[in-house]
């Protein structure tokens, strides 16, 4: 359970952390995705409920489905900021390696969320 709680607290910091840095999210997304204040603010609203979801038991499973969600719709702004990075455009002080790193990440995460789908 404690990994449970962990990861609830992560996503409600991260998505509060949309509000707070929301430039550091705007630079993630790709240009053909409308509307990008938008899209960071519904983003960061998302991770805080489905954070909060999380935590309860009534909530969990919906949320849980909403994470992986979540974390499929943001996993192209990955593969944008590898390639941006590849190219030479963008995110400069952010190691390459780490970009690569964040695309298995991205995956771990969904399945850690699949694992709480069907969870008590």
């Amino acid at each position: 359970m404690i990994a449970l709680y962990i990861m609830a607290v992560l996503y409600i910091l991260a998505g509060v952390y949309h509000f707070v840095q929301p430039k550091f999210y705007l630079k993630m997304m790709p240009p053909y995705i409308p509307a990008h204040k938008l899209m960071v603010d519904l983003s960061g609203i998302a991770e805080v409920v489905l954070g909060v979801g999380l935590l309860f038991e009534p909530t969990r499973h919906w949320a849980a489905i909403g994470v992986v969600a979540l974390l499929i719709a943001v996993f192209p702004a990955n593969i944008y900021m590898l390639t941006e990075k590849m190219a030479g455009r963008k995110f400069r002080k952010i190691p390459i390696g780490f970009l690569w790193f964040r695309l298995p990440l991205q995956l771990a995460l969904i399945y850690w969320a699949y694992l709480y789908i069907n969870s008590p």
